[in-house]
């Protein structure tokens, strides 16, 4: 039996939220925010963290910087029982930071990327990915230097029998390509949101869009803020709605979607279950700051869940 349900590669960095109704000025305005909290970022280790809060067994594959902030992530997620055997220090680049100002929907994000960019091919421990049953990567736009790499690194996890999934999150450069489609081919589940898929396609319709892609894919599923998530599997297409939760920060959620999503999927149940467990879990994190502080365990969000057979 594999050692880990899900092995995750992606980008590590912190992430400093901000809160408040203001928005930044120039001109040396000093304004005042409600609360701030510096905490775990990255759409890979907040899914890596959501997967575990599940009871799913993860190792983290990623890159960091030989300073407070790359040790505190390491730390963070190997205090949630992650294997962060295969997250690499480099000293030669600092550790990424997401700086966020939230005002409870919606976002504002600064980015240095550092180390988020950093990781290679060849600093992938391959002998991580055949000890688990399931391959994950987030932010494919960022992850700069692997990118080249990326259908390789998929080809690699298919050769050892791993299901695979991939969200890529936002574009900076909005060209939404950069060979992402030499991927595909190796993606069993794939997890873009409205904006993602909307540039991806080139489609401003969301369910055109979906239609497009799982023509090119296994499984698809976006995810729509407070109008929930649809997927769509051949000529299949399912949706859950959103929980109405009392939002005080979306940091993370879809990426906490993403997890409860997998685990749905991994334990063999329908897509419409695993497409509302995605949907609960990431809605119940949205209720506190940063995207790891309100992830659900596994009890929590199934007392959400309708009942219905699950095989």
């Amino acid at each position: 039996m594999p050692d880990f349900d899900v092995i995750v590669v992606g980008e590590v960095c912190v992430d400093l939220i901000l809160s408040g109704n203001v928005e930044p000025r120039f001109g040396q305005v000093e304004q005042i925010v409600d609360d701030s909290v510096l905490t775990i970022g990255s759409s890979s280790a907040i899914f890596a963290c959501g997967a575990a809060r599940l009871g799913v067994k993860v190792a983290f594959i990623g890159k960091i910087g030989d300073d407070t902030f790359g040790y505190f992530m390491r730390d963070s997620l190997a205090a949630r029982g992650i294997d962060v055997t295969g997250i690499v220090v480099d000293p030669e680049i600092k550790t990424g930071i997401s700086v966020i100002l939230s005002r409870g929907a919606d976002r504002a994000i600064l980015t240095y990327l550092g180390s988020i960019s950093a990781l290679r091919f060849d600093e992938v421990d391959q002998t991580l990915i055949s000890r688990a049953r399931h391959l994950h990567l987030g932010s494919y736009f960022l992850l700069q230097d692997l990118q080249p790499d990326i259908p390789r690194l998929f080809a690699l996890a298919k050769g050892n029998r791993l299901t695979t999934s991939l969200d890529t999150n936002y574009d900076p450069q909005r060209t939404w390509d950069s060979g992402l489609r030499n991927t595909f081919s190796y993606v069993d589940y794939f997890m873009p949101n409205e904006t993602e898929i909307h540039g991806i396609t080139g489609l401003t319709d969301t369910e055109a869009a979906l239609n497009q892609l799982a023509k090119e894919l296994m499984v698809v599923a976006v995810k729509r803020g407070s109008s929930g998530a649809l997927a769509q599997s051949g000529a299949d297409v399912v949706s859950a709605p959103a929980l109405p939760v009392a939002v005080q920060d979306t940091t993370g959620a879809g990426d906490t979607f993403d997890a409860g999503f997998i685990y749905g999927m991994l334990s063999g149940w329908k897509l419409s279950q695993a497409l509302k467990l995605g949907s609960i879990c990431g809605s119940l994190s949205t209720r506190g700051l940063g995207g790891t502080g309100a992830q659900p365990d596994l009890e929590e969000a199934l007392q959400y869940l309708p009942k219905e057979p699950q095989g």
